[in-house]
């Protein structure tokens, strides 16, 4: 496989974790350099990365060895440091979404385009086992042609657990933005793209409080729509309800629901890889638990930019930032349609991207271990 491809590390918050969890020791990529705000997190991550560098942003962008960045920014500076890496001549992987505007989006991938470098983008979640053996099924022709689905997500919000939870409120934020790139993505790897779609929001309050960590207590104001709803047509001739809220308590509703002319499938939670999908077929005698029939088996976040390194020319990234940018259209297309009440035509058009084969990480990690 020749040397692993070497990564630099921008931002490393919570989420970050999660994604050293992968490739701290994947034998496919390797961690050259780490950088955050916060210098002394830098270098405590570092130190638990051999052969890694703790960096200022410019240097780990400067630096000729990286090839890709990964760009664990928040929301509001992922275009800002993707757009710095893509002008140093570095492929991005950049945590969703892609971008805070559309506009913003466009220029990542434009720009990318035009520099002849590679963009992904998270969630990679719905690569796992969970959405790929619904599309399996789907594909397959389980419920027959499908007709409809419906994605609910609801929480009382993010200040419960998050120590800081400011960024989940401003511009860039709210339920559509934070968790909605999960099934959005869901959706369009099981129904194909989207064509249009109309929207409606609400704001329950118009502050939140912090439930734990050092600022536990204080006050965090709501500046954007913490209820958000809405239709999706997608190009199928399908149509998919959605609704995203940090304004109820729990829900009893499946996050996923496919309905098909003959059968329907409950389909698990897109912000996890695995779970188990069940099917309801006319005349097959209630719900059943299908076995997993695709997606990558025992994964975790960072799959994706794996993906992205493996797909080497030979197919389209499945965690592609030409994705993230039609899921980010569709996004901000539904929180304009709610402040102008009328249907809005999405200007993106991509392909529904390459199902993934079962297949097990540590079978395939075994693959990439690179050759003399």
């Amino acid at each position: 496989m020749g040397d692993p491809h070497r990564i630099g590390i921008v931002g490393l918050g919570v989420i970050s974790r999660a994604y050293l969890k992968t490739l701290a020791d994947h034998p496919a990529v390797s961690i050259a350099a780490v950088a955050d705000l916060d210098a002394s997190r830098s270098a405590a991550v570092a130190a638990d990365l051999p052969g890694a560098e703790a960096t200022s942003v410019q240097d780990l962008l400067d630096r000729s060895d990286v090839q890709t960045v990964l760009n664990l920014t928040i929301p509001a500076a992922h275009a800002e440091i993707s757009l710095r890496a893509i002008d140093a001549g570095k492929n991005v992987y950049v945590e969703k979404p892609l971008a805070v505007t559309f506009p913003d989006g466009r220029s990542i991938i434009d720009r990318a385009t035009a520099a002849g470098v590679q963009v992904g983008c998270a969630p990679d979640t719905v690569l796992g086992t969970g959405t790929q053996t619904a599309r399996a099924a789907i594909d397959g022709g389980l419920i027959g042609r499908p007709m409809s689905a419906s994605a609910v997500m609801v929480t009382p919000g993010h200040e419960r657990w998050h120590p800081h939870p400011d960024f989940y409120y401003t511009a860039g934020g709210g339920p559509l933005l934070d968790m909605g790139p999960y099934y959005v993505s869901a959706l369009i790897h099981l129904l194909g793209p989207v064509r249009a779609v109309v929207g409606a929001a609400s704001r329950l309050r118009a502050e939140r409080v912090i439930g734990s960590g050092p600022r536990v207590g204080q006050r965090v104001p709501v500046d954007v729509d913490s209820h958000v709803t809405g239709v999706l047509e997608h190009t199928s001739g399908a149509l998919s309800t959605i609704t995203t809220s940090f304004d109820g308590v729990a829900t009893t509703a499946a996050p996923i629901e496919v309905h098909g002319e003959t059968g329907t499938l409950a389909v698990p939670d897109p912000n996890h890889f695995d779970g188990e999908v069940r099917l309801f077929a006319l005349g097959g005698g209630g719900w059943r638990a299908l076995e997993p029939q695709g997606g990558y088996a025992g994964a975790s976040r960072g799959v994706g930019l794996l993906d992205l390194v493996s797909a080497d020319g030979q197919r389209a990234p499945r965690a592609s930032g030409e994705i993230a940018l039609h899921v980010l259209e569709t996004m901000t297309a539904l929180l304009r349609s709610a402040d102008v009440g009328r249907r809005i035509v999405l200007t993106t058009e991509v392909d529904r991207p390459a199902p993934v084969p079962l297949t097990q990480v540590e079978e395939w990690k075994a693959q990439h271990v690179p050759g003399p």
